[in-house]
This record gives C-alpha cells, structure tokens and sequence, in this order.
C-alpha cells in the first residue's frame, strides 16, 4: 500500500498523453472555408434560381493546379463525362467532383491540396463499388497510363450503376 500523503494520479490524468493536440492543419482549415463557400455560392444560386455552372467552377479549379496534377485532372474529367455523362461536375471542399443527383459520387484532389505526394481519384459512399467486405474508394495517381484511364472509366460507370 501506498502511504497516505503520496498522491495517487487517476486513470484519466495517467493516460492522457503528452503532446498537445495541434486540431486542423492550415490545408484542413483552408478546405472547410472552401466548402462553406460553396454552400454559400449554392445558395444564392438557388434563390436567383440561376442554374450552377458546375463545369465552369471544375474547369477554373483545374486551371489553378500545377501542371501535373492539371494535366491529370484534365484528363480524369474527360474520362468521368465520356464514361457517366449523368454525372454533373462540381466542386467539393475546392475540389473537382462528380455528383449524380446532387450528391457527390467521385473527385479528384491534387497532390498539392493537402501537400501529399500524390494526388487521389476517389469515390463517396454513393458509389456503387460495394465487392464483398472489402473494396478500395481511392487510388493514389503519380501519372496517368492508358490501362489507367480504362480503369477509372469502368469504375465510373459502375459508380453510378
């Protein structure tokens, strides 16, 4: 037994650890802001019933990536309207996205938006890829090959199945 003037430290104390919690990083919080800003824009669209130029917004996004990721976001949004011409472009957290009636089914985040060596082809929970127990949601993109594009034109077009 200890003695009675030696405090004892509780559970919780004991097990929280040392280092401080930093919460978003910069890029995290940059992307929110994005997001909240399409909200917005949304919106106000909507109240002017004016139609969203979603192809607009996706091609001015791929505009501002580097050149490799743009190169591959050009050719990844010629692949998703050739493959699911249902699906309307958009943004998503400043994102090109693909949504199929009004939620968001796959998108595309450049390398340098969370300063990643890769840049990500994903898709949402909406997606129509369910294989059994287990299936992957994303692929990591350092280029783009033929085999590639057929690829990701197939998972689109079973995406939206």
């Amino acid at each position: 037994m200890k003695p009675k003037n030696e405090k004892q430290k509780s559970a919780k104390s004991a097990a929280v650890p040392t280092k401080a919690v930093k919460g978003f990083t910069d890029e995290e919080r940059a992307a929110m802001k994005e997001r909240a800003r399409e909200l917005k824009a949304e919106a106000s669209r909507a109240s002017r019933t004016k139609k969203p130029d979603g192809e607009g917004d996706v091609l001015a996004r791929i505009a501002e990536m580097p050149e490799a990721d743009r190169a591959m976001a050009e050719r990844l949004h010629a692949i998703v309207k050739a493959s699911a011409p249902a699906l309307s472009p958009r943004t998503w957290y400043g994102m090109p996205a693909y949504a199929k009636d009004g939620n968001v089914v796959c998108f595309f985040q450049s390398a340098q938006k969370f300063k990643s060596r890769y840049a990500t082809f994903g898709f949402s929970d909406t997606a129509n890829l369910d294989e059994g127990t287990l299936w992957p949601v994303a692929f990591a993109l350092k280029g783009l090959t033929a085999a590639d594009e057929v690829r990701i034109g197939a998972l689109v077009k079973k995406a939206v199945s």
